[in-house]
């Protein structure tokens, strides 16, 4: 009797530790998905807007977690031929989505010694192993 109820013993403390211990965070191996489509709209210097189209073929950045002195990305992807993206196999917990877009003229007048580019950041949480996260259709700005 004393051997079966050490084995019990043994047996729950293995279980507790093996859930502890593996616990797992941001980034690839899991059943969750972010996506969404980037579309483009392309003005001339005087402001005006000569084009607007799907966001073909554009980078399109993932880092995992939301340390703040995290800044380099972990992953990135194109985007498809009518501008959706998808980043799959994501385990629950923080992403921060970022793509570049010009920056306007306003921008550049106020500051002509800025970047010619700006970053644009989602910040999205996964909460279920098979979330998919849809972040709509983001607007990006182009100078012609």
């Amino acid at each position: 009797m004393k051997r079966i109820s050490t084995l019990f013993v043994l047996g729950l403390l293995f279980s507790v530790l093996a859930t502890t211990g593996c616990q797992k965070i941001e980034g690839p191996g899991g059943a969750a998905t972010i996506q969404g489509k980037l579309y483009v709209r392309e003005y001339d210097s005087a402001g005006n807007l000569i084009k607007e189209y799907d966001g073909a073929d554009l980078d399109v950045y993932i880092i995992y977690g939301d340390d703040p002195e995290e800044t380099y990305f972990h992953d990135d992807i194109k985007t498809s031929y009518d501008g959706t993206f998808k980043f799959r196999f994501l385990e629950p917990g923080n992403y921060r989505i970022f793509f570049y877009e010009d920056a306007t003229y306003q921008e550049l007048i106020n500051n002509p010694n800025g970047p010619n580019q700006k970053v644009v950041i989602k910040e999205v949480t996964i909460n279920d192993k098979k979330e998919v996260v849809d972040l709509g259709t983001t607007v990006l700005y182009e100078r012609f």
